[in-house]
């Protein structure tokens, strides 16, 4: 195994990690509960997903699956598509370095990939999934850069700093963050919603965005650029989310306000707002019958796969294609439903 560059931070993740787990459970016992006496759930039925990329992408009904949290993208049934094979890297990012938290799996892992596809190094920040940081590790490894693995909590103003500075002694400097790590737990009753819960929501996604962009600055030079990610929550809002959403429509804000005060410096800001994706966030959220149907409510009628979000991440990461674009929310949701 990899060492990692923030072996300090490694127990604090696994703390984190167990309190996850703390809000997760009564709300599945809960659930499952609500779900024996409902009975069958609606939208069992086959769908006819829109199909328009460079390969095929599973569809709904998948099969029907829980995790218990963070999510082990390994354990996933289909497993996540996040190498897009039919994609050709052309330098983009030539001899740049790209700081990504949440990198271990799902879109994380995706853009790792692509990056080091444009030929970026990648710093891989994740909370304490080792296994799923060094499958990325190997997969950055393979497209020909290097990577180090950075474990630890991004709600910790420490860990933050430490991540950034020792992506900086690895490789002598830093040009792209992407704040990409998220902690989200839906809950069905808004009395459910604790304050324990609430707080952690936050601090992951909004502190965890603050801190990370806080360390990074004073590193990122003229050209270099930030992206968030942001969610279609962020922007039409979810009755079962509400915590979750407010912290993403609070990304956007971050995005847009930060974008415009980091003009002088010459540093881009924006963020992209997916949709459902296939990643371990959603079965450690959501139960099973709700997990095989996942996406099936999108005009596409399924869920994106992490490779099909990448490529967004290198378009805005890149001065050779987004030079001009800052303050952007770039939605990639499957379509919207008119009415």
């Amino acid at each position: 195994m990899a060492e990692t560059q923030t072996p300090e931070f490694e127990h604090t993740g696994d703390r984190v990690a167990e309190a996850y787990r703390d809000i997760q459970a009564p709300l599945d016992a809960k659930e499952e509960r609500s779900f024996k006496s409902d009975g069958e759930e609606e939208g069992d039925k086959p769908s006819h997903a829109m199909q328009a990329g460079a390969r095929p992408y599973p569809a709904p009904p998948y099969p029907e699956q829980h995790q218990t949290k963070p999510g082990d993208e390994a354990a996933l049934n289909p497993a996540p598509m996040y190498d897009a094979p039919f994609y050709k890297g052309s330098g983009k990012l030539e001899g740049k370095v790209a700081l990504i938290t949440g990198a271990d799996s799902g879109i994380g892992r995706a853009v790792a990939v692509l990056f080091a596809r444009e030929g970026a190094h990648v710093a891989i920040g994740y909370l304490n999934e080792d296994d799923d940081a060094n499958l990325t590790r190997m997969a950055v490894e393979q497209e020909g850069r290097r990577a180090i693995l950075l474990p630890g909590d991004v709600a910790d103003p420490a860990y933050a700093k430490a991540a950034v500075e020792k992506t900086v002694a690895e490789f002598g400097r830093l040009d792209i963050l992407v704040n990409n790590a998220a902690f989200q737990e839906h809950v069905l009753d808004f009395e459910d919603l604790t304050e324990e819960h609430f707080d952690r929501t936050l601090k992951t996604n909004l502190y965890g965005y603050f801190y990370m962009a806080k360390a990074a600055v004073k590193h990122l030079p003229n050209g270099g650029a930030i992206i968030n990610t942001g969610s279609v929550t962020g922007l039409l809002g979810n009755k079962d989310l509400v915590d979750y959403s407010m912290t993403k429509g609070g990304i956007h804000a971050f995005t847009r306000s930060l974008a415009t005060h980091l003009i002088d410096k010459g540093i881009r800001v924006n963020a992209v707002a997916p949709g459902p994706v296939w990643t371990p966030l959603n079965p450690a959220d959501k139960l099973g019958p709700d997990v095989a149907q996942f996406g099936a409510k999108t005009p596409m009628k399924r869920a994106a796969q992490p490779e099909e979000i990448a490529p967004a991440y290198v378009f805005l990461a890149s001065p050779q294609t987004a030079s001009y674009i800052t303050g952007e929310i770039l939605p990639i949701i499957g379509g919207y439903n008119g009415g």
